[in-house]
């Protein structure tokens, strides 16, 4: 997720850090590399001009804290005027007459269905009973998709087949109200903003049931397009939010950053991959501290709690966080980690080095790794697993042989564990003992 502007941000702070004290010029220089960073990532102009300037009075007037060298000092400023630019968070508006009505609109590709069904099992596992309705009558296979996806999702929804959206829409709500459901998630068709008949068909469903929301699902890798795009569903209809979609694939940024302060619409939610779970609540302080390369530690602690659910108990993250664990709790570990998403998703949202590694890990290969080590260990005995010291040169050419793998494999794994263990105890000193109890299980104080 923003890789490119990361880097270049990242080696203009570095440069800094090399100067024990900024002058003016150090100043200019160095929010000159930052403008173009900016303008290279596609952020628009205009925000990139105020951005810059408001950084740059901050850091030449002299705001000093002791606690900060100047260079610190201007990250602070830089990371703060990045959360300004970014918008406040704004949450969903769950208020009124149930059943509260979310209307999805955007493009078509820019990813509603898979947004709406996204939704809907985020705002069930709050507690809400959610109807999907397959509101979408033009694309082929798209009520389909919508039922498929309910389906896995154990999510009901609602099709109509032959009716007009608006029909579609307003006995939607019928049935909802009349089935006791809580939130009626509107799947509408892709569109144009500039096709004039079908924006009308968003304001005649809109006025047949008076949308508590109205979110805009957009395809962050559009760039500066993404703007276009908000504008014009903006000047249409009463846009309330922003759903971003395929952030996990923009290595710039730009629409993210630029959108709130251009078109004054807050982002809500940002899509972060393929996976049902895959779609996070919009926080510009994470999102500024991923650009700036200082991870979300806070993320990858939510989305632990969410894997573990409370499978792991104190006093195994206390044997993890020792460096003292076993193969067979390491096993354990990883099956919890693959319900985290992908490995390299997870690295990026550690900090400092620890996600600089996610840029070098391929995907695939990191999966197909994971098999690897799994089936390594499945071929241990209980024994070995609890005690890896037992694991000499004869007992590793069984394990190779039992699971179909090299020696090779099995001594690259024990090299893998001593690592790993080496990496908890170092982790634990980056993010803070709090944290890390937090993120692998532990009960919170």
């Amino acid at each position: 997720m923003f890789e490119n502007l990361s880097d270049k941000l990242n080696s203009v702070f570095q440069n800094l850090r090399r100067r024990g004290k900024l002058s003016e010029a150090d100043v200019e220089a160095a929010m000159r590399e930052v403008r173009l960073a900016l303008l290279e990532a596609d952020v628009n102009y205009g925000v990139v001009k105020s951005f810059t300037a408001r950084v740059k009075q901050r850091a030449i007037g002299a705001e000093v804290s002791k606690a900060l060298n100047p260079a610190q000092q201007v990250i602070k400023i830089v990371n703060e005027e990045l959360i300004q630019t970014l918008g406040q968070a704004e949450p969903l508006n769950l208020q009124g007459e149930k059943p509260y009505v979310l209307m999805l609109v955007g493009l078509q590709g820019s990813g509603k269905t898979t947004a709406a069904a996204k939704l809907a099992k985020q705002l069930r596992a709050r507690g809400e009973r959610v109807l999907l309705v397959a509101a979408d009558i033009y694309r082929p296979a798209a009520v389909k998709q919508l039922q498929t996806l309910g389906e896995k999702l154990d999510v009901p929804v609602f099709a109509l087949e032959g009716a007009k959206p608006v029909k579609i829409a307003r006995d939607a709500y019928e049935s909802a109200r009349r089935g006791g459901y809580t939130v009626l998630i509107l799947d509408t068709a892709g569109r144009s903003q500039l096709d004039d008949d079908l924006m009308q068909e968003l304001v005649g469903i809109q006025n047949a049931v008076k949308s508590n929301e109205i979110l805009l699902v957009v395809d962050s890798m559009t760039g500066q397009e993404a703007l276009n795009i908000a504008q014009g569903f903006h000047k249409a209809i009463p846009v309330s939010g922003l759903i971003m979609t395929k952030i996990d694939g923009d290595a710039r940024g730009g629409a993210a950053i630029s959108i709130r302060e251009v078109t004054g619409i807050p982002i809500k939610f940002l899509g972060t991959g393929e996976g049902m779970d895959a779609l996070e609540v919009f926080d510009p302080a994470r999102v500024s501290s991923r650009i700036l390369g200082m991870g979300d530690l806070l993320g990858l602690i939510e989305k632990a709690e969410s894997a573990y659910a409370g499978q792991v108990e104190a006093e195994e993250a206390g044997k993890l966080l020792s460096g003292e664990f076993t193969l067979e709790d390491f096993a354990k570990q990883l099956r919890q980690i693959k319900k985290m998403g992908s490995l390299s998703s997870v690295l990026e949202m550690m900090p400092g080095q620890f996600g600089a590694v996610a840029k070098n890990v391929n995907h695939q290969d990191a999966e197909n790794q994971l098999k690897t080590v799994e089936a390594i260990i499945n071929s241990m005995t209980v024994a070995e697993r609890r005690n890896p010291k037992l694991l000499n040169a004869s007992r590793r050419r069984r394990i190779a042989a039992g699971c179909g793998k090299d020696v090779q494999d099995v001594n690259r794994l024990m090299k893998q564990f001593r690592d790993i263990q080496t990496l908890m105890k170092q982790f634990q000193k980056t993010g803070g003992r709090g944290n890390i109890n937090r993120l692998f299980g532990s009960p919170r104080n």
